[in-house]
């Protein structure tokens, strides 16, 4: 009987990148088409399930598929994504049960993507052996994962490291979630791009926005944007006490403007001081993760 294969395909804001591999973990190939979230949250959707189906009848030749691993930002179910405003409409998608239509032969595994990067760093990156450990993604949005033991901390609804939640001041206690910002919409890629927007017309990502650090009003931009970040990651460092801090997503192509602030913040506040390095798989960790936890999953049907 043929070796089975099985499919990863993370969700992401900007782009959806499927990869097949074989049991044993050898990629086979991978595929990557640009979100459209302008074209609705579920023709997005299908176009993803879409390539990814037909990457597996590329590159499978053949062989059965075991099992599917898949993330997105939010928090999937069987029947919905939670805590997901960076697309309209997706938390209506059915995001499980889909998957399963669309792939009947297959186990179906869920994770959000920061949770899937934090797996892949836990076991084959730059968070193996921290025990605990925090990765951080700095993307279009903000989010953490713990991993403890060896295991990513979930949480009693999935929800465990959401600190794009988090409230910003003293003022905001109380305040339900549309009478304040919480913290995402002041830190991460798309906050400090729609930021500079005045200033930068032409930038396109938070990249655009770094690189220009040197113009007027730049520079002010990007110290209050570390600084924010800054305060949150050192209380939560505090709460956590990790050996080691691993960050990834986009923004870390800008590490050499981020790294120093947020060194001298930990330094100054935090008890023991972690290390904090850049992830291992600054760029494709989600990807990485689900395609892990599909092989787990595969083995263990066999």
């Amino acid at each position: 009987m043929p070796q089975p294969v099985v499919l990863g395909i993370d969700f992401g804001g900007s782009k959806i990148a499927a990869a097949v591999a074989g049991e044993n973990g050898a990629r086979l190939g991978m595929s990557t088409i640009r979100t459209r979230s302008g074209d609705g949250a579920h023709a997005t959707f299908e176009r993803g399930l879409a390539a990814a189906r037909t990457l597996v009848d590329q590159v499978a030749d053949g062989r059965p598929l075991a099992a599917v691993g898949a993330c997105t930002i939010g928090i999937p179910s069987q029947d919905g994504v939670a805590l997901a405003p960076t697309i309209d409409g997706w938390g209506e998608i059915a995001f499980g049960r889909r998957l399963a239509e669309a792939f009947p032969e297959a186990r179906i595994e869920l994770a959000t993507d920061v949770k899937a990067a934090a797996y892949a760093e836990a076991h084959d990156g730059a968070l193996a052996g921290s025990d605990p450990g925090i990765y951080v993604n700095l993307g279009t949005g903000l989010a953490v994962a713990v991993v403890a033991g060896g295991t990513v901390l979930n949480g009693a609804h999935g929800a465990a490291g959401e600190i794009g939640y988090n409230v910003r001041a003293l003022a905001d206690v109380g305040c339900d979630s549309g009478a304040r910002a919480p913290l995402e919409e002041v830190v991460s890629g798309q906050a400090l791009h729609r930021a500079a927007a005045e200033i930068l017309p032409d930038a396109h990502g938070a990249a655009d926005v770094f690189a220009a650090a040197d113009r007027p009003g730049v520079a002010r931009l990007i110290a209050d944007f570390i600084a924010e970040l800054s305060f949150h990651l050192v209380n939560l460092t505090v709460a956590i006490d990790p050996a080691r801090i691993a960050v990834g997503g986009g923004m870390v192509r800008s590490w050499q403007r981020l790294h120093g602030g947020l060194r001298r913040a930990l330094d100054a506040a935090v008890p023991f001081p972690p290390e904090l390095v850049v992830a291992d798989f600054p760029y494709d960790a989600p990807l990485r993760g689900v395609l892990s936890l599909a092989t787990v999953s595969a083995h263990e049907i066999r």
